[in-house]
C-alpha cells in the first residue's frame, strides 16, 4: 500500500514538474496583457454584447450631467442656433447625404457612431449633416453648397502633400501608362522603377504590390507564418492593422481570436513573452501607437467623459522599437512595421528612418497610390518567397485581380518622382520641430482664451485631449465645423494635416479653433462642478446600463 502511494506520490509530482513551465508561461502572458478591456478581447466582446442600447430623450440630452436649470437653458438655446446654421449653410450637402444614406451601409454606420450612442439618435434628428463635398483646392475643401473648410481629415492618412499633389500624380500617371490602359496580369513597365525605389526607401530585398493596406498587412503575416512555421502573432493593445479577423480581436469582428496575442506595448513583461515563447511567428507594429500606446483610437463615439490621454516620446518610443529588434532577432521572430498609415509621414524613409529602427518586413499604403487605393509589401527575400523549392505543393498563395493595376502603379511612380523633388524633401527639414511648435502655439492659444482644451501631437497627427470632466465633449466636432474646419467621422480623435500648411493656413485654423471652443464653452457645454469627476461620470453611465439591463 506504501509502495502505491509513493508511486502515485512521484506521478503526481512528475506531472506538476512538467506543468510548471507551461503554468509559468502561461502567467508570462497573462502578465503581458494589458490590464483594460483593450487587452483581453474575449473578455471586452462578453463585456460590449451586455451594454443595452437606449437613448437619452429631449430632456436628458441637455442634463446628462445634472447642470443647473440656467447651465440647461443656454445648451438647449446654443443647439438651436447650431441646428439652425446648419440648416441655413448645409442644405444640399445634408440633403444628398440623407437620400445616399438610405443605400450606404457605411453611411448609416458613421452617422450612428459620430458620438456616444445615447446621444446620437437626439442629434441626428435635429443636426443635419452633410457627408459629401465636390471640390479640393490647396489645403481646403468645398461642399456641395459652395462652403470652404480648412481641411484636417488627411483623407484617413492618404493627404500627405496636398491634394493638388495627388490632383496632379493621378494625371501623370494616367498619362504615362494611358497606351497600355487597364490591362491586368502583365506587368507595365513603370513598375520596375517602382520598385526600385520601394527597396530603397525600405531598405529591403523584395516588394509585392496589393489592393489595399488591409491586404498588405494579411499578406505580411501569412508568409511570416509560412517560413517560421509558426502560427501566432502578437499584436499591441489598442494597435489597427486593418478590419481582418486575426488583428482586430475585440469589439468589431464576430469571431473570437485563434492565433493572435494581444500584449502591452513599451512593457518589459511583453518581451519576456517573446523571449520564452516558442509559437511566435511575428510581431506587429503600428508606429502611430507612439501617441497613445495601448489605447484604441481615438473617437468622439467613445468620449464619454474627459480621460482620453495622448503623449509622444520619440525617445523612449524609439529605444522600446530598438530592443523589440533585438529580441525578435535573438527567437528568429518576424517583425513588422505597419506603416500603412504614418507612411512617409515622419521622414523620407517612413518610420523606420524616424524611429532607427530596420524591420524584417515592412507594410505602406494610403499616400503611396498617389490619390489611388494601394497596398504594398516590402521584405527580406527569404520571407517573401511564396514556395519551397525541397516542397514544391506546398506554397504560399497571394494574387488578386487589381494588384499592380497600371494605373495605380503610374500615380505611385508620380508620386515617388515628387517625394524625391528638392521642394519636398525641403518639407522634412526641421519637420518634427515646425510641428511641434505649432502645436505648442494653439495649446497656448487655448488656455489663453480659457477653454478646458489641449492637443498632443505626433508631428502632423494630432488628437484633442480635454482638461475638464466633462460629458459633452463630443459636441466640439460640431462647432468646429461650424467655423469652417473638416474633420473625419471620428470627430476630434484624429486631426491629420498635410505637409504643405503654411503659416498663415495653420494661423487660420487655430483663429478658427480657438473661436469654435470659446463659443462651445459660451453655450453652456463645460459646465464645471466638483461633483463631476470622470470616476462619477463613469459611474453615473454604469447605473444607467444597469437600469436599463434589469
Amino acid at each position: 500500500m506504501d509502495e502505491t502511494l509513493t508511486i502515485s506520490a512521484l506521478a503526481a509530482l512528475g506531472a506538476l514538474g512538467l506543468a510548471l513551465p507551461r503554468i509559468k508561461r502561461r502567467l508570462e502572458l497573462s502578465r503581458a496583457k494589458h490590464r483594460s478591456l483593450a487587452g483581453h478581447s474575449r473578455m471586452a466582446k462578453r463585456v460590449a454584447s451586455l451594454i443595452p442600447g437606449y437613448a437619452y430623450d429631449e430632456a436628458r440630452f441637455f442634463d446628462s450631467d445634472g447642470a443647473p436649470a440656467e447651465v440647461q437653458a443656454r445648451r438647449r438655446a446654443g443647439f438651436a442656433a447650431l441646428c439652425d446654421l446648419y440648416t441655413r449653410r448645409y442644405p444640399k450637402s445634408a440633403a444628398l447625404t440623407a437620400q445616399a444614406r438610405e443605400g450606404i451601409s457605411d453611411l448609416q454606420f458613421t452617422g450612428s457612431y459620430r458620438v456616444p450612442f445615447q446621444y446620437s439618435p437626439y442629434l441626428r434628428a435635429h443636426l443635419k449633416l452633410g457627408g459629401f463635398v465636390q471640390a479640393s483646392s490647396g489645403v481646403t475643401v468645398q461642399d456641395l453648397d459652395g462652403n470652404h473648410f480648412y481641411d484636417l481629415t488627411g483623407s484617413y492618412g492618404v493627404n500627405l502633400l496636398g491634394y493638388d499633389a495627388y490632383k496632379a500624380c493621378i494625371a501623370e500617371g494616367a498619362a504615362r501608362v494611358a497606351e497600355l490602359g487597364p490591362v491586368l496580369g502583365a506587368y507595365h513597365p513603370c513598375v520596375v522603377d517602382n520598385v526600385r525605389r520601394l527597396k530603397a526607401l525600405s531598405g529591403l530585398d523584395e516588394v509585392s504590390f496589393h489592393m489595399s493596406g488591409t491586404e498588405a498587412v494579411m499578406q505580411a503575416v501569412r508568409l511570416a507564418r509560412y517560413h517560421t512555421k509558426k502560427k501566432y502573432l502578437v499584436r499591441f493593445c489598442g494597435a489597427y492593422h486593418g478590419w481582418w479577423e486575426d488583428v482586430q480581436p475585440g469589439p468589431g469582428n464576430p469571431l473570437p481570436p485563434r492565433e493572435t496575442y494581444t500584449l502591452k506595448e513599451m512593457d518589459e513583461r511583453t518581451l519576456q513573452v517573446l523571449r520564452t515563447r516558442r509559437d511566435i511567428a511575428c510581431v506587429l507594429v503600428n508606429p502611430l501607437q507612439a501617441l497613445h500606446p495601448n489605447s484604441g483610437a481615438p473617437g468622439d463615439t467613445s468620449l464619454v467623459d474627459s480621460g482620453r490621454k495622448a503623449h509622444f516620446n520619440r525617445e523612449a518610443y524609439s529605444r522600446w522599437l530598438q530592443r523589440l529588434r533585438e529580441v525578435c532577432t535573438e527567437r528568429g521572430i518576424v517583425l513588422i512595421l505597419d506603416e500603412i498609415f504614418v507612411g512617409f509621414r515622419l521622414a523620407p524613409g517612413g518610420a523606420q528612418q524616424y524611429f532607427s529602427v530596420q524591420a524584417d518586413m515592412v507594410t505602406y499604403g494610403k499616400t503611396l497610390g498617389g490619390g489611388l487605393p494601394v497596398g504594398v509589401v516590402c521584405g527580406k527575400a527569404a520571407l517573401m518567397k511564396r514556395w519551397r523549392d525541397d516542397r514544391p505543393a506546398d506554397i504560399c498563395f497571394a494574387r488578386g485581380t487589381f494588384n499592380a493595376h497600371p494605373y495605380v502603379m503610374g500615380a505611385m511612380a508620380a508620386f515617388l518622382d515628387r517625394l524625391e523633388r528638392p521642394e519636398v524633401q525641403a518639407l522634412y527639414e526641421g519637420l518634427d520641430e515646425r510641428w511641434n511648435a505649432r502645436a505648442a502655439q494653439l495649446n497656448q492659444r487655448l488656455r489663453g482664451a480659457g477653454v478646458p482644451v489641449q492637443v498632443a501631437n505626433l508631428s502632423s497627427i494630432w488628437t484633442v485631449l480635454y482638461t475638464q470632466p466633462s460629458r459633452y465633449n463630443w459636441m466640439l466636432q460640431f462647432y468646429l465645423r461650424a467655423h469652417g474646419l473638416a474633420l473625419s467621422w471620428v470627430g476630434t480623435g484624429r486631426f491629420i494635416f498635410s505637409l504643405n500648411y503654411s503659416d498663415a493656413d495653420f494661423e487660420a485654423v487655430v483663429e478658427r479653433f480657438v473661436a469654435a471652443a470659446q463659443q462651445m464653452a459660451t453655450e453652456g457645454w463645460w459646465w464645471d462642478d466638483v461633483s463631476l469627476t470622470n470616476q462619477s461620470i463613469r459611474r453615473g453611465i454604469l447605473r444607467e446600463m444597469l437600469a436599463q439591463r434589469f
